[in-house]
C-alpha cells in the first residue's frame, strides 16, 4: 500500500483550485483532464482514456508522447464497460494505493458526474478512500463508520443515503442533530446541514451516505 495519494484529474469542469502533488503521489490525467492538468501546472505520471474529449493542440502532444514516452499513455477503446475514470481508479489501486483526489469530476455531463459519484461506492468497497473536489465543495462516502469533522470546518454538510436504507446514523455538534435514526433515499433530510463551531461527527452503523460539503462563501 502506498503512503501518498493517487491523484485523479478527469475532463469535467475545472474551477480554479491549487492541486497539490507532494512527494510519492501519483497524478493520472483521464482523457480531457490532460488540459486541467497543464493549466493545474501538474505534470501527469500517466494519461488515460479514449481520448474523445481531447482538444486539437493536446491530440497533437499526445501523439508525440506515444513516440516519445509510451509508458505515459494508456489508451482506450472507446467501446468498453469502464468509464475513462473508473480505469483510472483501477489503475492507481493496481498500483497500491487507497487514497484517492478526484478533480474536475463535476458539472458538464449530469450522467458522468453521478458515475463519478458511484465510482466513489467502487472505491469504498475495494478499500480505498475517494474524495471528489473542487474550489467550492468536496464528496466523499461514509459506510459502516464514524468520521469527524474539524472544529474550525466552515459551511454545510448534506448526507445522502445511496442505499434504500442507512442504519443508525448519528450527528453530534451540527446545527441539526440526529440520534440512530435512519435515513432512506426517498426523503432527503439530511440537506444542508451545518457546522457550528465544534468537532463534529456522523456515524453510519449500517449502510452508505454519500456527504456533500459545500465551503463557506468568503
Amino acid at each position: 500500500m502506498k503512503d501518498g495519494k493517487c491523484i485523479i484529474i478527469c475532463a469535467g469542469d475545472f474551477t480554479p483550485v491549487e492541486i497539490k502533488k507532494k512527494e510519492g503521489d501519483y497524478v493520472i490525467a483521464v482523457d480531457g483532464g490532460y488540459l486541467y492538468s497543464k493549466v493545474a501546472e501538474v505534470a501527469p505520471d500517466l494519461i488515460v482514456g479514449d481520448f474523445d474529449s481531447v482538444g486539437a493542440a493536446e491530440a497533437e502532444e499526445l501523439s508525440m508522447m506515444k513516440m516519445t514516452a509510451p509508458e505515459r499513455i494508456v489508451e482506450l477503446n472507446s467501446c468498453k464497460d469502464d468509464t475513462d475514470t473508473l480505469a483510472a481508479l483501477k489503475i492507481g489501486l493496481e498500483k497500491g494505493y487507497r487514497n484517492f483526489h478526484i478533480y474536475a469530476a463535476m458539472g458538464g455531463r449530469l450522467e458522468h458526474t453521478i458515475a463519478n459519484i458511484q465510482s466513489l461506492h467502487f472505491l469504498k468497497n475495494h478499500g480505498a478512500k475517494g474524495y471528489i473536489m473542487d474550489a467550492f465543495c468536496m464528496m466523499t462516502l461514509i459506510q459502516n463508520e464514524t468520521v469527524a469533522f474539524q472544529k474550525n470546518m466552515e459551511g454545510y454538510l448534506s448526507l445522502f443515503s445511496l442505499n434504500e436504507k442507512a442504519k443508525g446514523v448519528t450527528i453530534k455538534n451540527m446545527k441539526y442533530l440526529l440520534d440512530y435514526a435512519e435515513v432512506t433515499n426517498d426523503f432527503p433530510i439530511g440537506i444542508s446541514n451545518e457546522f457550528i463551531g465544534e468537532e463534529g461527527e456522523v456515524t453510519v452503523e449500517d449502510g452508505t451516505l454519500l456527504a456533500i460539503i459545500r465551503w463557506a462563501e468568503e
